[in-house]
């Protein structure tokens, strides 16, 4: 986008007043507005104080007095006892019995931390398959009731593929949402295609609930679902499944159908690596 230079537009006059020739008007240097020399210093030093004193009480399992906080953070008593009580208001600590604990706050703060470090891991390792494989990958899971895309991971030159007819209500039509469905009980599986029946998309999608259900019926366990432009005309896809715990999950990838003699070769590759950091991804790619 080409950018437009302002520095050297002559401002607008009113036609027929001449432009003054005197210099623009400066402040006295003794009329400068100065800030409080010591506020930006009392509210970063006051920040660097509280967290401390919330680093000190997270080593401590089964709480700790003020006195003892203080003296471990090297601060004056009145100061613990201020930025204590602050910290106890806010709900970042509690306290009970004259001991202060990590409050429901900060412990927000930290499983929030823990869950954006999994799905960092997840992503990251997404991204290695992509590069090593050659196609878009993705990770998706059958979560209350509903087929999620948790995370996606391509490239230009090999894009996923777009969502031009929502992913949940059209399940039947992709390979993600088939190894999903096959993977689910006959009551949770028939319950989804009551509120998401069958339609055709594309005219090579599966055209009823019960061919469908056929199919999904014959599926082996572990073996890659794949499904040729069923959802998107000019692409082929595969999933492999994946069982986290009680959690319905898979791995799939993509292809534009003029490469796909590549498919189950790469779905094969894709299902290899997965099994390799599957025990090192369970808790990860729980997210």
């Amino acid at each position: 986008m080409a950018t437009v230079d302002t520095a050297s537009a002559e401002p607008f006059a009113p036609p027929g007043r001449p432009r003054s020739s005197a210099p623009p008007l400066q402040r006295p240097p003794n009329t400068a507005v100065a800030e409080h020399p010591h506020s930006a210093a009392t509210l970063i030093g006051s920040v660097q104080r509280a967290m401390r004193l919330l680093e000190s009480v997270a080593e401590h399992e089964y709480g700790a007095p003020a006195k003892q906080l203080a003296r471990e953070t090297g601060l004056a008593l009145p100061t613990a006892y201020h930025l204590l009580r602050t910290l106890v208001h806010e709900g970042y600590l509690r306290r009970d019995k004259g001991l202060f604990f990590l409050g429901e706050a900060a412990e927000r703060l930290g499983s929030s931390g823990a869950a954006q470090k999994r799905r960092s891991t997840v992503a990251d390792t997404l991204a290695q398959w992509r590069d090593s494989i050659g196609v878009p990958v993705y990770y998706a899971q059958y979560r209350d009731g509903e087929i999620e895309i948790m995370c996606v991971s391509d490239t230009p030159g090999n894009p996923a593929v777009e969502e031009w007819a929502d992913f949940r209500e059209t399940g039947h039509a992709h390979a993600i949402g088939q190894c999903l469905l096959a993977q689910l009980d006959e009551d949770t599986r028939r319950d989804h295609l009551d509120r998401y029946p069958v339609e055709s998309i594309t005219p090579y999608t599966v055209r009823d609930n019960h061919t469908l259900l056929r199919r999904l019926e014959r599926m082996r366990r572990m073996e890659p679902v794949v499904e040729r432009q069923e959802y998107a005309l000019g692409t082929v896809c595969a999933a492999i499944p994946i069982t986290v715990g009680a959690t319905a999950a898979t791995m799939a990838i993509s292809l534009p159908s003029h490469h796909a003699d590549r498919l189950l070769p790469a779905a094969r590759q894709l299902q290899s690596e997965v099994g390799r950091l599957l025990g090192a991804l369970a808790i990860s790619i729980s997210i």
